[in-house]
């Protein structure tokens, strides 16, 4: 038998390592001198011990380890592993690809970022405009119809609201566009305004800093970001009004955050 010393050089693994593998019963000493406190341990436990560290190395938990020493079948444990690396690899080659677009000479001015947005309750009015001048008033218009059909409906807090085009193509004249904003429950419909449950979506999302009239510079930012890493287009594009004519003076502090709902593709 070797003592813990002798036992540590020869598995190439520190005292600290054996003493808390013997703490959550990963590997015991095959023997513990009660006079003097001396662990001993067998040959035989360097192969255990190998496979212990194999484990660890692959990045397999303690607790999926011990199930391991315990029978459980070592396949399951490593698809499971395998499965958390290919998740990871796949945030990391995101992380890496938002790293390198901004490495291309730009700044955070143009960051792009993927947001998580849950399902909402939703009024919503369908409509046609002349042209994108006339969003504002479209949208004041829909609030106004709910309000005066439910005075007493409350918007989510924090707020969130958005406008949808929904031709399916660009168009600068006759605009088909949706206005939908977040509310605590249905209400009262009326022949404009309805009430919807939106899908949870994943977005890529970027935020457009000034006049809309250059909303295009950050439509062809992020349609470009969206074609390089592998993402796929699944539901009409959401503009979002942060910050507009109703609370600030000037164009140049307009906010509008757009946000394409997408999925990886196959």
């Amino acid at each position: 038998m070797y003592k813990i010393g002798e036992f540590s050089s020869l598995s190439k693994t520190t005292i600290k390592t054996l003493r808390y593998y013997e703490k959550e019963n990963l590997l015991k000493p095959v023997y513990i001198d009660l006079n003097t406190g001396y662990r001993y341990y067998e040959t035989s436990q360097l192969i255990e011990i190998s496979k212990i560290i194999a484990l660890r190395q692959m990045g397999i938990s303690i607790k999926d380890i011990k199930k391991v020493l315990d029978g459980c079948d070592l396949k399951k444990i490593l698809t499971k592993r395998k499965k958390e690396l290919e998740t990871n690899i796949q945030e990391y080659n995101i992380q890496l690809s938002k790293i390198n677009y901004l490495l291309e000479d730009r700044n955070m001015k143009n960051e792009i970022f993927l947001k998580d947005i849950p399902s909402y309750i939703v009024y919503y009015q369908d409509g046609v405009i002349t042209d994108f001048s006339k969003i504002p008033e479209f949208v004041l218009q829909t609030g106004k119809y709910c309000s005066k059909a439910n005075p007493n409906l409350k918007c989510v807090n924090p707020n969130y609201c958005y406008v949808s085009y929904l031709d399916g193509e660009y168009k600068e004249k006759d605009i088909k566009i949706r206005y939908a904003e977040a509310v605590e429950k249905k209400c009262i419909e009326t022949d404009k305004v309805k009430f919807m449950e939106t899908d949870p979506i994943t977005a890529v999302c970027i935020y457009h800093k000034g006049s809309y009239d250059n909303l295009r510079d950050s439509y062809n930012i992020i349609l470009k970001y969206i074609e390089d890493n592998g993402y796929q287009i699944i539901d009409n594009v959401r503009e979002c009004y942060i910050d507009g004519c109703w609370n600030k003076d000037k164009v140049e502090d307009y906010l509008t955050e757009i946000q394409f709902p997408v999925k990886r593709k196959n």
